[in-house]
């Protein structure tokens, strides 16, 4: 089958916003080429060997590709993106270039030269992220998480995933209920349950989203996590110890209530996604709802918060 790309000339902190754009544009995959991505883990403090960028990356631009079936009218999809990329300056992003390049792929051709921007990389103390089609050996105490990204994925190693499984290893001691917003390819939802989650729920709103979560859930062997298509938290009412979002500011500000009627009191919140423009609005209004943060962490120009809903007695005191 053949297949049109479309790649965009963005910058780093655009990624998360264009991906966006392209899967609601209907894109049947996408892929995220950030050459810095690598340069920032080539010093992680683990001691890995991990390729040179030159080996890898042509350019030190980055492109983000999503890929549409020759039956789709390309050139109105194309027209649609470049309208929503014009519409994105009003999130105060740097957007580079903003070109669109289009080309035809074979599915074949494709899914073979993408893997060679998918390596193991070791993300926290504990969590590497491991393809799956490579034989990796884990030292002791290493917990790996096996990803097939297939055409839904990027590399794995963007900062706001970074950002959020060294969160979520700071939080979890064992026997939360964990509801992860926005799942994409499960990676956190897998990370929770590798780090001793009792439950996880995963929800994402793209049906392909889900699709792939739920193949990597069961790469992993959890087939208890529970992965559904919603809006966000819209018409979810459970009570839990963690809910985790890594999804862009504007859309976790649309998640601050319903993350608070979820949680239990003593519970936390864990936000990913955050440009460092966005994060003081970020955190007025989640002070605002009565949330404490606890810790801001930074990589690049993303930043992640943890916050905890304060225990009844400590809400109450507050208010005096």
């Amino acid at each position: 089958m053949k297949w049109y790309e479309l790649k965009i000339a963005t910058t780093s902190p655009a990624t998360e916003m264009v991906s966006s754009i392209l899967i609601e544009a209907g894109s049947n995959g996408v892929s995220i080429e950030d050459p810095s991505d690598l340069l920032y883990l080539e010093d992680d403090g683990f001691g890995q060997i991990k390729p040179e960028v030159e080996d890898i990356y042509d350019t030190q631009e980055v492109f983000v590709s999503g890929y549409f079936p020759d039956t789709k009218n390309i050139i109105e999809i194309q027209s649609l993106i470049q309208e929503k990329l014009n519409e994105a300056t009003q999130y105060d992003l740097p957007l580079g270039r903003n070109e669109i390049l289009l080309s035809s792929v074979s599915e074949e051709d494709w899914a073979n030269a993408w893997k060679k921007h998918y390596f193991p990389v070791r993300i926290t103390r504990y969590l590497t992220v491991v393809p799956s089609w490579i034989d990796y050996q884990p030292s002791e105490h290493e917990q790996i998480i096996e990803m097939d990204p297939g055409m839904a994925f990027g590399t794995g190693t963007h900062p706001t995933t970074q950002l959020s499984l060294e969160a979520l290893e700071r939080v979890i001691r064992g026997g939360e209920i964990v509801l992860d917003v926005g799942t994409g390819s499960g990676v956190l939802s897998i990370a929770s349950k590798k780090l001793g989650a009792k439950h996880v729920t995963a929800y994402d709103l793209d049906e392909k989203a889900t699709s792939v979560a739920r193949e990597n859930i069961l790469l992993n062997g959890y087939a208890d996590i529970i992965v559904k298509e919603n809006d966000l938290l819209t018409g979810v009412h459970t009570q839990v110890d963690i809910i985790v979002a890594n999804i862009l500011a504007e859309i976790l500000e649309k998640l601050v209530d319903d993350a608070w009627n979820n949680l239990k009191y003593g519970g936390h919140f864990i936000l990913s996604g955050i440009i460092l423009s966005k994060k003081e609005q970020l955190m007025i209004q989640l002070q605002q709802k009565g949330f404490d943060i606890i810790q801001e962490n930074c990589m690049k120009d993303w930043v992640s918060l943890i916050c905890v809903k304060p225990l009844e007695d400590d809400a109450c005191n507050d208010t005096f």
